[in-house]
This record gives C-alpha cells, sequence and structure tokens, in this order.
C-alpha cells in the first residue's frame, strides 16, 4: 500500500521537484501552496506524513505544524526552512516536529528521513501491539485454576495489587516469588506488572543462573566507555532500562555474593552506579525476584545475605506445585489442548477418562511447564479424537519407586523395606535409589530419574537427604 505525504510548500518548483523524487519511490504525494490548502487537506487526503516550510502565506509554519499534530499526533512532520537557526530547530522540535532540514534541501537526504520517519513509526506501532497483546496475556484471569492453593494465591495478589494503587510515593515494595521449577513463577512476576499502576512503564527480566557472574553486573548496572578493555561506549544496565516499570530477577538463588551487595544499595538507595562511573544515578524501578531453591538454607549456609534476603521478602509469594493442585490439573489440560491444537492447525482432541486419572495420577516434578510439554507431544502425534492414557510420554519414576537396587550376588539380600505409607516416603526412597545407584553423582541421577538437576538438588534439600542417610 503506498504511503501518502503531504507536501506544504509555497516555492512551486521545490514543491514540485519533492513531489516527483518521492512519487519515483513509490509514494503518494500532494502538494499545497499555503498551511491553509495543506490543513484543508488534511481530512480528504489523510497523510501518513507531512513535509511542513516554515516561511509561508498566512499561517506560518510552526503554526500550521501545532494545528497537524492537533488534528492527529501520530502524523509524522519534517520541517524545512531557508532560514535556519537553532532556536528555530527547537522550537520546531518541542512543537512536535520530527526532524528539521534548511534549504537547499537535498531530495535524498529528505527522502531518508521520510522512510526513517515511517520506520520508526511501524516500530512504536508494533512495540505498542505487543505490549498490549502481553498485558491482555497476563491478567490475572490467566492464573488458571480454582484449587484453594490457587484461589488463596489469586487472592493476595488482588490485595497486593490493590494496595499499591493506594501508594503515595509509589515506591512499591519488592516481592519475592518461590516456588518449585516449572510453577509459573515468571507469570506471576507478570500479572502484578501488567496489573498494576506501573502498567505502561517497562517490564525487564534476567535470568541471574543463565549468565556468568562476571557479566551479569554489567547487563544489570552497565558501564561507562573505557571501564574495561572492550567497553568501546557507555552501556545502560537493565536497572536503567526498566527505569518506571519492573525488574524481574529470575534465580535469584544463583546470584554472587559480591553482586548481592550491590543489589542491596539498589533496594535500600534505590540509586544505581555503571562500572567505571564515580557517579550514582536514582533510579524508580520495582524489584521482583523468584528462585525454587530454598532461600532459608542458602542463608544459614551463608551463599545468601540475610540482609538481601529480608530486603527482597518484603512481601513474599510461594506458588504451590501441580500435584497440590487436584483438579487444576485436568483445566490446565484442556486449556493446553486446546492452545496447541490452534497453533498446529489440528481438530482438538479430548481425554479419556483414562487420561484423566493418569494425569491425575502422576506426580509431575516439571510442573506446568512439563505439563505443557506433555499435551504439546499428544496434540501433535494424536491421530483420532481422543488422546489416551498410552499416548502421554509420562515419567512414570516418580509415581512409583523404581525396584531395589540389586546387590552383588556374593553379598546377602537386604531386608525388603517396609512399604512406604505415604507419597512422600515413595519419592524419598526413589530418590535414595538412585543417588545410591549413581554413586551420589547428582548430575547421573537426575538422568536415572528423568528430572532437571536442579529439581533434583531441591528435593535432596527438601528430604535432608545425605550420604549417611542412604545407609
Amino acid at each position: 500500500m503506498e504511503r501518502a505525504i503531504l507536501v506544504i510548500e509555497d516555492e512551486a518548483i521545490l514543491g514540485k521537484n519533492i513531489r516527483i523524487y518521492l512519487e519515483r519511490s513509490g509514494y503518494d504525494v500532494r502538494v499545497a501552496g499555503s498551511a491553509e490548502d495543506g490543513l484543508a487537506l488534511l481530512d480528504v487526503f489523510k497523510p501518513d506524513a507531512v513535509i511542513l516550510d516554515f516561511n509561508l502565506p498566512g499561517l506560518n509554519g510552526l503554526e500550521a505544524l501545532t494545528r497537524v499534530r492537533a488534528f492527529d499526533s501520530g502524523i509524522p512532520v519534517i520541517m524545512i526552512t531557508g532560514h535556519g537557526t537553532v532556536e528555530l530547530a527547537v522550537e520546531a522540535m518541542k512543537a512536535g516536529a520530527r526532524d528539521f532540514l534548511t534549504k537547499p534541501v537535498a531530495l535524498g537526504k529528505l527522502k531518508l528521513l521520510v522512510d526513517k520517519a515511517f520506520n520508526e513509526k511501524q516500530r512504536d506501532s508494533a512495540l505498542d501491539y505487543y505490549h498490549r497483546r502481553e498485558a491482555d496475556a497476563t491478567d490475572l484471569a490467566s492464573l488458571f485454576g480454582d484449587s484453594p492453593p490457587m484461589v488463596a494465591l489469586k487472592h493476595t495478589l488482588r490485595q497486593l495489587l490493590d494496595a499499591e494503587s493506594q501508594l503515595q510515593d509509589g515506591d512499591a515494595p519488592a516481592v519475592l516469588v518461590l516456588g518449585e521449577t516449572g510453577t509459573g513463577k515468571e507469570l506471576v512476576a507478570r500479572a502484578l506488572h501488567f496489573n498494576g499502576p506501573r502498567r505502561d512503564r517497562p517490564f525487564v527480566e534476567l535470568n541471574c543462573a543463565s549468565i556468568p557472574a562476571q557479566l551479569l553486573e554489567s547487563e544489570l548496572f552497565g558501564y561507562e566507555r573505557g571501564a574495561f578493555t572492550d567497553a568501546r561506549e557507555r552501556k545502560l544496565g537493565l536497572v536503567e532500562t526498566a527505569e518506571g516499570g519492573t525488574l524481574f530477577l529470575d534465580e535469584i538463588g544463583d546470584m554472587d555474593l559480591s553482586l548481592q551487595a550491590k543489589l542491596l544499595k539498589l533496594l535500600e538507595e534505590k540509586t544505581v552506579r555503571r562500572i567505571g562511573s564515580l557517579r550514582d544515578q536514582r533510579v524508580n524501578v520495582r524489584i521482583v525476584a523468584a528462585t525454587h531453591r530454598p532461600m532459608e538454607a542458602l542463608v544459614r549456609e551463608g551463599s545468601f545475605r540475610a540482609d538481601l534476603y529480608f530486603r527482597l521478602c518484603v512481601f513474599q509469594l510461594t506458588l504451590p506445585p501441580l500435584r497440590e493442585r487436584g483438579t487444576d490439573i485436568l483445566s490446565l489440560a484442556r486449556h493446553f489442548i486446546r492452545l496447541h491444537a490452534a497453533r498446529y492447525a489440528k481438530h482438538e482432541p479430548g481425554l479419556t477418562p483414562a487420561a484423566d486419572a493418569v494425569l491425575l495420577a502422576h506426580r509431575w516434578p516439571g510442573n506446568v511447564r512439563e505439563l505443557r510439554n506433555v499435551l504439546e507431544q499428544a496434540v501433535l502425534m494424536a491421530t483420532g479424537t481422543a488422546i489416551d492414557a498410552p499416548q502421554l510420554s509420562l515419567s512414570a519414576v516418580v509415581a512409583t519407586a523404581p525396584a531395589p537396587v540389586r546387590q552383588a550376588a556374593a553379598l546377602p539380600a537386604p531386608a525388603a523395606p517396609a512399604a512406604p505409607q505415604t507419597l512422600e516416603d515413595m519419592e524419598r526412597r526413589a530418590l535414595l535409589d538412585a543417588l545410591r545407584q549413581t554413586g551420589w553423582n547428582v548430575s547421573r541421577a537426575a538422568r536415572v530419574l528423568g528430572i532437571s538437576r536442579d529439581t533434583l538438588r531441591y528435593r535432596i534439600d527438601k528430604f535432608g537427604l545425605s550420604v549417611t542417610s542412604a545407609c
């Protein structure tokens, strides 16, 4: 589709040259010889951009610019003049001009400015679209589930958001989100941001476990030119990028101790200092942190600062694991089936009663993330109208304890252990068997169990397992 450009220029030859040059580039161009004629064309021609001369008969360019902006503030305006001064350029920019050119006008440069204006407008529109789509997708209603733990969580979130809306100073408290891997901690962080007073400002996220400690500092706090060998120019950190909005620090439990001190200063003083800088910058950023690791245990062992922990958990939210959410599992499963069927343009299959039973019986070590992935595979491979139990690729190691490890033939067989009375007993026995079988190699044991290394470490801490407990 052709872009429409209105040229308001009283020099007929220049106006004609601009029209011909831009039409060769595929633009639809109209020329008006006065501000009055140009303003009359706004509603008829509906231009996508305006090229506006300053020295015009009747209304001058600045007055015309004000009226163009009043008609549609989104139309980019490029102002040109034969008597350019710094003062006039400043006034034009303050009035809303996107660019300012002095005569004689280089048509090639004018076209570059027009192209740039359209590219920036398209980019801004795309960013606005994605921002609105992200906000719509992170409404509190997107937190699926009617189980008691989820009802309580959503009630707590609403209370927090209501309290924040009444804040007089806008200094929202830090929030610490706890929960196993895959429970949806990032979704809660987004819900806090996009449903709160900071929804129109940036939401910036950083996974503290995904970046080496030596790079994490520069990512968070930025650096000045020359701060180190490869610092060829100034770089703003994510803290400054999130100005006015929310900084979400995922896996905060993996942050290096040296960085924890700088984060504590940010929380307490609301200032940040770039690497290599001598000045502190004031920032207005709300911190939301999340981790699957046992924070109190990390504080006790000295790998996480106690003062930072207490500063982060001004408000603490704990997400329930999927296995404790009852029939939420089935409603989430049907939601994911609907989602994946639409993505792959397939008929939406149902779930058989046997599949429902298997889903409810599974322990879900990977939580909601695991459920989503299992259902994606099932939908992708489904050929009928329903998904049955055998089509669900579930790991059975957590739901059913593995057989005891065989002893060497020369050794007497150990006495059979008493039958476990609870699911936690079964889970503990499965962990111990896998760890004992692999000589307490955590990585190998995690592979045997079909879970991640982090999940296994969390469960080792949860059950207080050690080499001596396996004896």
